[in-house]
C-alpha cells in the first residue's frame, strides 16, 4: 500500500485535488474531517475547549463553533497553541485509525490530507508529500470571496501556517493550482500516472 501525504495553505485548493484523488479511487482521509470527529458533543475534547476558552465557542446546539473558535486563535498564538494542544493528539489517534483500517482493506494508495503537515512534524509518517501549492496573492483573494474575510483577517490565516513557498521546498511532489481547473486536473492526472499508475 501507497501512503501519501496531503498538504497545502489555506485557499490552496486542497480539497479539489483531494477530491480528484478520490475519483481516481484513492482512499482520502480528511484531517479536517477528523478534527471536527474529535470535537463532537459529548468528547473530552469539547469539555477541554470549553474549560479553557469559556461557553463563548459553543452554539446553541452544543457543537463548537468554529468561526468564533476561528476569531480567538487567529489572534492569539497561545490560544491557538492551546487549541492545538488539545485537539492534535485525538486527531492524530483517528488519523492512525483510518490507516490501519485502510491496510486492512489493502487499499492500494492511502492519501492522508492534512493541512498543518509540516507545522506538526508529521511529514515523516509518509512515503512523499504531495503539496497543493497557490500563490499567497491568490489564497488572499480566494479567502475573501470564499469566506468573505477582511484582508487583514485573511492575512491572519495565512501568517497562522508556514508560508506556501516553504510548504514547496520540503514536498516531494507539488500541484500549481492557479484558476485554470484543467490545468490543474491535468496535473493530477500525470501524478496519478507517475506515482501511483507504475505500483501495480
Amino acid at each position: 500500500m501507497r501512503l501519501i501525504g496531503l498538504t497545502g495553505g489555506i485557499a490552496t485548493g486542497k480539497s479539489t485535488v483531494a477530491q480528484m484523488l478520490r475519483d481516481r479511487g484513492a482512499t482520502v482521509i480528511d484531517a479536517d474531517e477528523l478534527a471536527r470527529e474529535a470535537v463532537r458533543p459529548g468528547t473530552p475534547a469539547l469539555a477541554e475547549i470549553v474549560a479553557r476558552f469559556g461557553d463563548r465557542v459553543v452554539d446553541t446546539a452544543g457543537e463548537l463553533d468554529r468561526a468564533a473558535m476561528a476569531d480567538i486563535v487567529f489572534t492569539d498564538a497561545a490560544a491557538r497553541h492551546d487549541l492545538e494542544r488539545i485537539t492534535h493528539p485525538r486527531v492524530i489517534e483517528l488519523m492512525q485509525q483510518g490507516i490501519a483500517d485502510a491496510f486492512a482493506r489493502d487499499a492500494p494508495i492511502v492519501v492522508v490530507d492534512v493541512p498543518l503537515l509540516f507545522e506538526t512534524g508529521r511529514d515523516d509518517m509518509f512515503e512523499g508529500v504531495l503539496l497543493v501549492h497557490a500563490a499567497p496573492a491568490v489564497q488572499v483573494r480566494r479567502l475573501l470571496v470564499r469566506d468573505g474575510l477582511s484582508e487583514v483577517a485573511a492575512q491572519q490565516r495565512l501568517d497562522a501556517q508556514l508560508p506556501i513557498d516553504q510548504k514547496r521546498n520540503r514536498a516531494t511532489w507539488v500541484i500549481e493550482n492557479g484558476d485554470n481547473l484543467a490545468d490543474t486536473e491535468r496535473q493530477v492526472a500525470a501524478w496519478w500516472d507517475e506515482v501511483v499508475g507504475n505500483s501495480g
